[in-house]
């Protein structure tokens, strides 16, 4: 049966804003502190912070927080480089905390 409804997407929690599609999710298994994430290749009306160097459960990566673009919320991070060569994969790839959004037209 096809979709009529249009893209699955995710919103900021705060402000509803669409941050990112069901479709660009690379992995749901990923950790932020003591909350679930999970790893996109895209995401949209997002705003990215300074870069910076931080030691992450992988290793060291440069990462840049990502903030929603209409309310400011803090979402989750960028990564802009990884150290390790086995995370190499994660470079230009956002995390986004599950608990900062939330299923839109689904």
């Amino acid at each position: 049966m096809e979709d009529l409804g249009g893209p699955r997407l995710y919103s900021c929690f705060r402000c509803r804003n669409n941050v990112c599609r069901h479709d660009d999710i690379i992995s749901k298994d990923f950790q932020s502190g003591n909350n679930r994430a999970f790893l996109f290749s895209h995401a949209m009306n997002i705003v990215e912070g300074p870069k910076e160097d931080r030691n992450l459960i992988t290793g060291l990566h440069t990462v840049a927080d990502v903030f929603c673009s209409d309310c400011g919320e803090l979402l989750g991070w960028k990564y802009e480089r990884a150290y390790e060569e086995s995370q190499k994969y994660k470079e230009g790839k956002i995390i986004l905390e599950k608990f900062k959004i939330i299923k839109d037209n689904w």
